[in-house]
């Protein structure tokens, strides 16, 4: 049964059978219509008012383990990852659930696991699908892959190595593994700096850095550092710390990322090919336990964050919203916060942030990543377990 439904049915049920409800999602909704009076619609959605776009949001599913990353079939079915390796094909119009077949073994152990999943644009022609994962590559080695796959029903075939971050370190932390292919047919990569900051600065190895590939696996003679002597050719931009997230505008080709900061410090970067996104130069955060990291929050040659946050949200996913279903919304970009239990929207003046607001606030979701789905409608997935769609108000 869906969550919110569920919820609605556990507030007005007898005692036993609260007793099957999720706590969590329970006590969220609860508090939150003791204050908002009223906002449950008929088909077991709740409404939301804000200032700039009201919208309902509604359980779609919640029974996922750790999920990470999602995209969409042309179909309108939706491919999910979660983190322990499993690969589902989900129709949200149905509520059907598929398991997929053939997913490689993956290293889930802290943030570690299979990450993002990637369905390519002529996905009807070509049946491609790309995924991320955190690899085991030794004893106590470990790093971020990225293969690209035929999806053949419900099984994964074909397995193509696309990228795999060189050297491989011990630890779970900092995997990067967001994916996107531009307007242009380029296969982007995130990669995180394994908690080896000095190494988003070297330009010899995959830590800290955006790459870009065409989408074999070929690496494109444009790219900025392919006749930099001791420089991987696959580097777009460098000095990134964890970007978890990517997206682009389609209509202008903009692509950003947004990547956990330090104790605050989260960013939102406009990509440019070649540049140096600062880390561990500067930062607008600082050490966990306190204290100045790098030479201050500014310096000539290194580019500045779209947008920061301080403290930090612990940054998810990010999607760019164009669509005319939540017009309110158009031109915002949407950022998943895990450890501010929201959605946070950052309204764009051209490249300059203008406003920025939190949703979602009193629904206790870890929310793990955000997209828009080829219906103009939004989609959230939560660390939770739970996929959520927002949108336009009820009639």
């Amino acid at each position: 049964m869906r969550r919110v439904a569920f919820t609605i049915v556990c507030l007005i049920a007898l005692p036993p059978l609260l007793a099957a409800c999720d706590a969590v999602q329970y006590q969220a909704l609860k508090t939150y219509m003791s204050v908002k009076k009223g906002l449950v619609t008929d088909d077991g959605s709740v409404a939301v008012s804000t200032t700039a776009q009201d919208f309902t949001i509604t359980a779609l599913a919640d029974d996922m383990e750790f999920p990470w990353g999602f995209d969409f079939l042309p179909d309108g079915r939706m491919l999910i990852t979660e983190k322990p390796g499993r690969l589902r094909i989900f129709n949200p119009a149905s509520g059907e659930k598929v398991m997929v077949d053939g997913v490689p073994e993956v290293h889930h152990k802290g943030q570690g696991g299979l990450l993002d999943v990637l369905v390519h644009p002529r996905f009807e022609d070509n049946r491609w699908i790309y995924l991320s994962a955190a690899v085991a590559v030794g004893e106590d080695a470990f790093t971020t892959r990225v293969q690209r796959y035929t999806l053949n029903g419900n099984r994964l075939e074909d397995a193509t190595p696309i990228f795999e971050a060189r050297p491989a370190f011990d630890g779970s932390i900092h995997f990067g593994s967001a994916m996107l292919i531009d307007n242009d047919g380029y296969l982007f990569i995130t990669m995180g700096e394994r908690k080896r900051r000095h190494l988003a600065q070297d330009l010899s190895v995959s830590m800290g850095k955006v790459m870009r590939y065409h989408d074999d696996g070929r690496i494109p003679k444009d790219n900025p550092f392919v006749e930099t002597p001791g420089a991987l050719p696959e580097i777009y931009t460098y000095g990134h710390r964890n970007p978890q997230g990517i997206t682009i505008d389609r209509a202008t080709g903009r692509i950003w990322t947004v990547e956990h900061g330090p104790k605050g410090g989260d960013e939102i970067n406009l990509l440019r090919a070649g540049n140096n996104y600062g880390w561990p130069i500067i930062t607008y955060g600082e050490e966990y336990a306190g204290g100045k990291i790098g030479e201050g929050t500014a310096k000539e040659g290194l580019e500045q964050p779209v947008y920061y946050y301080v403290p930090s949200i612990a940054t998810g996913g990010i999607a760019w919203y164009d669509a005319g279903a939540l017009p309110g919304w158009r031109g915002s970009l949407f950022v998943a916060g895990l450890r501010s239990f929201s959605l946070s929207r950052v309204a764009l003046d051209g490249d300059t942030a203008a406003s920025e607001e939190r949703l979602l606030e009193d629904f206790s979701f870890r929310v793990r990543n955000v997209k828009q789905g080829p219906d103009g409608l939004l989609y959230v997935l939560t660390e939770n377990g739970g996929l959520h769609r927002l949108g336009p108000p009820a009639g």
